[in-house]
């Protein structure tokens, strides 16, 4: 049980990661680094730094510094248990477990994920529990891979008494595997949603 204090954030979908898991980790002792943008049509513009490191085959932990054009915002620690590349090709299982404390409030996450990944198709899937309230906030995505590149649909979801749902159209390198690059812009589907939401990811390993 969460102490009185603790209360959800933000009710509607993560204005400071809006990502969908796809189960895959940084390899034993690899560091990596994810910066996350995205801008709403509403004026609000988020920069997210999330720094991660391996620490076993099957186990990664990170953490994000979240700020905003009004300054700092807060910090979640996280540790993501998946399943070791090498047992399956195609399906991939995972955990990610979050504790966050932003704009004076302690919150929490945890995010199964389902994954399937082959030649031409990869889809996702992640039914987010947030733990302060007990919401869900449910992200999936399905592409289609070509020679470089993928493209395809994320959706984003809060079950809340302000729902709100996003559609976005994505894009994804695929030509340099040391470097993430994800592009994509929202279209909310329902009236407390933002008209449109654009987000960018880059993120880098080192070997």
């Amino acid at each position: 049980m969460w102490p009185a204090s603790i209360v959800l954030l933000v009710v509607a979908v993560d204005p400071f990661e809006i990502q969908v898991y796809d189960g895959t980790a940084n390899a034993p002792l690899r560091p990596g680094l994810e910066v996350h943008t995205n801008v709403r049509r509403s004026g609000e513009v988020h920069l997210t730094f999330e720094p991660s490191f391996g620490i076993t085959r099957w186990l990664e932990v990170g953490g994000y510094v979240e700020t905003s054009l009004h300054g700092f915002e807060g910090v979640k620690l996280r540790a993501k248990l998946v399943t070791p590349a090498s047992v399956d090709e195609r399906w991939r299982l995972g955990l990610n477990v979050e504790l966050a404390y932003e704009r004076g409030a302690w919150g929490g996450e945890l995010r199964p994920i389902i994954a399937f990944e082959s030649e031409r198709w990869a889809f996702a899937l992640n039914p987010i529990v947030d733990l302060a309230e007990g919401t869900l906030e449910p992200a999936a995505s399905a592409a289609v891979k070509l020679k470089w590149i993928s493209v395809g649909l994320e959706y984003y979801g809060s079950w809340s008494s302000a729902p709100e749902h996003y559609l976005y159209e994505v894009v994804n390198l695929l030509a340099v595997d040391w470097l993430e690059l994800n592009v994509g812009i929202g279209e909310g589907l329902t009236p407390d949603s933002d008209p449109w939401v654009l987000k960018t990811i880059v993120g880098v390993s080192w070997p």
